[in-house]
């Protein structure tokens, strides 16, 4: 970039209820997979920051966990986080699946966001599969909360888009801009994300998880790294530790002579190498830790640090 052009920078919340899309649009909007995606509500844990550079200057997209109406510390800790990312942003894009009616939970999100005093970009995802017709559902429901019609709410914008297809992706990021104030960018211009290197492991293998076993996958499942070292030349010694927390539930992780776990390995470890920059060597265990949802020292080791 030019040292005497004026450029933007800022950070964006992407914000909304479980499984709306998130992180797929955050992939959309890099054009390179950084965030977990599944159709299993939830699998969006941590706070992930995917970083977007252009001549115009840089955008800090923040991908959070799904806001809901959790019960146990894991749910708590997802939702602060979620919550707390509003703070110090500049901008929030809350996501909706225009395809589907709104629910107590997303009343809950705008309940969160309503008076957040920021620009909020209402993204409408989907909103081609029923041709908007749920839309003035959502265009209800922030009137309602706010007790103001849309045009008396100039820092709210509704917009259509697909992050599936791609769809006005592009355009979203030119809005987004937009919204940003003048200032240097806080990453270097080829970073992507920020995520360690082995919570974006652990992520990699719980996402296979999620593909390979499908409606049978149990929530209550989580990746640990324990360890990453060298193991010979060119090669990485990754053991992973998947925890469940009901003896049936490890059988169906392991699965008939172990081949849920080997079919996890082998898509896994492509993904594994790319990140680590060579081979992989990949061991799974899978031990049954009960409660480990509501297990603070448990919870910390993964990262997810109650406070």
């Amino acid at each position: 970039m030019a040292k005497n052009k004026t450029i933007k920078c800022g950070m964006v919340a992407i914000v909304g209820r479980p499984n709306v899309g998130k992180s797929t649009l955050l992939n959309a909007l890099l054009g390179e997979k950084v965030s977990i995606v599944s159709n299993v509500p939830q699998t969006t844990r941590h706070q992930i920051r995917g970083i977007y550079t252009n001549g115009r200057g840089q955008i800090v997209f923040i991908d959070t966990p799904g806001l809901h109406l959790g019960r146990d510390a894991l749910d708590r800790h997802m939702n602060r986080v979620a919550a707390g990312s509003v703070d110090g942003v500049d901008c929030v894009i809350h996501l909706v699946d225009a395809s589907e009616h709104v629910g107590q939970e997303e009343r809950h999100v705008v309940s969160q966001l309503k008076d957040c005093g920021k620009p909020v970009i209402v993204g409408l995802n989907k909103v081609d599969v029923t041709k908007g017709k749920y839309v003035p559902d959502y265009i209800r429901l922030w009137e309602d909360l706010r007790g103001k019609t849309m045009t008396e709410m100039p820092d709210l914008v509704l917009f259509p888009l697909s992050a599936l297809k791609g769809t006005n992706v592009s355009k979203l990021i030119d809005l987004v801009f937009e919204r940003l104030p003048e200032g240097p960018m806080l990453y270097p211009q080829d970073t992507i994300t920020d995520l360690p290197r082995r919570m974006a492991m652990a992520d990699i293998i719980r996402e296979k998880l999620f593909r390979v076993m499908r409606e049978e996958v149990p929530h209550s499942i989580a990746v640990i790294i324990e360890k990453a070292q060298p193991r010979r030349a060119k090669t990485l010694h990754v053991q992973a530790l998947i925890l469940v927390d009901r003896d049936s539930q490890k059988e169906i992780v392991i699965g008939k002579k172990g081949e849920v776990l080997k079919t996890v390995g082998t898509e896994a470890r492509p993904e594994l190498e790319e990140i680590c920059g060579g081979k992989v060597f990949l061991e799974m265990f899978v031990k049954v830790r009960k409660d480990w949802r509501d297990d603070p020292a448990m919870l910390a080791e993964m990262g997810y640090v109650e406070q």
